[in-house]
């Protein structure tokens, strides 16, 4: 038996209502363009939105226009999706509640998750829709997860509960150390002052 390696997501597609509320919310508030436009192939009296979120994957959005924005939450039980988190710049981020107010927009305000910080919102059909922000920056080479995955494994073995700062900036440490040379015979921390 084998794996059907995944090498990213592709796309997400969503249940939306009509047409305008999927591009107002989608591109309006959140600024992904509208980058394509047909019917839903598999249903003839539904259109199928695509949206860039900034990274070259796809949002989708199958709409409709006897369907109405519906804002209760959508369902959470097992095998529904709970949320959909982006990524966004610290310097929007720094933007985020001021710009969802000015728009009458109830949110989370920010929530500290240690190795980053989240504001939550959710769209015009109840979707729970997260904008979040690293706290670091990988070394040159590696990814977020790699640097996710090295601090994981020092948060646990110093029996912590939750990836704090002090985690990200070792596991940085400790990867740029692996990954470069250096002529010193210890590499240790000094203090030259």
């Amino acid at each position: 038996m084998r794996k059907l390696q995944i090498q990213g997501v592709h796309h997400i597609t969503l249940t939306g209502a009509d047409r305008q509320t999927s591009i107002d919310f989608w591109e309006g508030v959140l600024g992904m363009p509208f980058v394509f436009d047909q019917p839903n192939l598999d249903d003839p009296n539904e259109g199928h939105l695509y949206f860039d979120p900034g990274d070259g994957r796809l949002i989708t959005v199958f709409t409709n226009e006897a369907r109405t924005p519906d804002k209760r939450r959508t369902p959470t039980e097992p095998g529904c999706v709970h949320h959909l988190a982006f990524n966004v710049s610290r310097a929007v981020f720094s933007q985020a509640v001021e710009r969802l107010e000015e728009r009458g927009i109830g949110h989370s305000g920010v929530r500290d998750r240690g190795f980053m910080d989240s504001i939550y919102f959710k769209d015009p059909l109840g979707l729970l829709i997260e904008l979040a922000t690293y706290k670091f920056e990988p070394p040159e080479g590696f990814t977020h997860a790699q640097v996710m995955l090295e601090a994981h494994k020092l948060r646990v073995a110093r029996g912590d509960y939750n990836i704090q700062e002090i985690h990200l900036a070792d596991a940085i440490e400790d990867m740029v150390a692996r990954r470069n040379g250096t002529l010193s015979e210890d590499r240790g921390a000094k203090n030259p002052y």
